[in-house]
């Protein structure tokens, strides 16, 4: 059976070296977080708003509206 220990130091060594951060690498940070997250809840609260305002839009067309015209049926036939 192999040693625990060794295996446990060995994790140990690969956290610390995930630790160690290079100091030349450029990150977003908190700014950049905060940015995405206030700009995702613009978002969210967009889409909120457009879903209740699609809603209230009613697509059902008259049947007795003429394609051609867009008229009335009945005042489809010229009056004379």
């Amino acid at each position: 059976m192999p040693d625990m220990s060794a295996s446990v130091s060995l994790a140990a060594t690969d956290l610390v070296s995930l630790a160690d951060l290079d100091q030349n690498k450029v990150t977003p940070g908190v700014l950049g977080f905060i940015v995405f997250a206030v700009m995702a809840l613009a978002v969210w609260g967009l889409m909120k708003s457009m879903n209740k305002h699609m809603r209230k839009v009613d697509f059902k067309e008259p049947s007795d509206v003429n394609r051609e015209t867009g008229r009335p049926a009945d005042s489809a036939a010229p009056r004379g």
